[in-house]
């Protein structure tokens, strides 16, 4: 069983504990999601309503399904009711497009995985970890990445191999790749 099922299994007894860890592992993807649709003034706000409908819908989570995909799903059903509520007699159709996609689906799964690699990355050694992270999110070379650690490149190109590597293991374990 991977984290998030367990999460949602948790939740669907009202543990409140598991709230707070759904809280602590994927609020930060989900604000981060939440700032680029209603903007970085109502995200909080929404991300609250999000992880308070999480917690009076949690008997709804189908465990068959992963609890980011849920959670997500939630998150873009806050922020298209915020921008909806936003006093503007016309809300901008591409806004809500952006955020729904052809019907939503695309869009809430990719953030979905983007949210599982960030709780799997945490589960890597910290100098893989923090090596993936310059490679993917800060969109360094290898070169930068061995000057800015002041690492041979060799040992860059080993960590980030050996990252991977253990990341998909991890993503696979906790059942990432559905």
């Amino acid at each position: 069983m991977d984290h998030g099922q367990d999460l949602g299994l948790r939740l669907a007894q009202h543990d409140e504990a598991a709230l707070e860890d759904a809280y602590a592992l994927y609020g930060p993807s989900v604000l981060s999601y939440l700032r680029r649709h209603v903007g970085p003034d109502e995200a909080e706000d929404v991300l609250q309503r999000t992880f308070l409908d999480v917690w009076r819908h949690a008997d709804r989570y189908d465990s068959s399904h992963r609890f980011s995909t849920w959670l997500f799903i939630i998150a873009r059903r806050r922020a298209v009711d915020s921008l909806r509520a936003r006093r503007h007699p016309v809300v901008d159709v591409q806004s809500v497009r952006d955020l729904v996609g052809e019907d939503g689906r695309d869009t809430v799964s990719r953030l979905a995985d983007a949210a599982d690699v960030q709780v799997a990355l945490r589960e890597l050694p910290e100098h893989e970890r923090e090596v993936l992270h310059l490679a993917y999110y800060q969109d360094l070379t290898q070169r930068e990445i061995a000057e800015r650690l002041a690492v041979p490149i060799g040992t860059v190109k080993a960590r980030a191999a050996r990252g991977t590597r253990r990341l998909a293991i991890v993503m696979r374990e906790n059942g990432g790749d559905r």
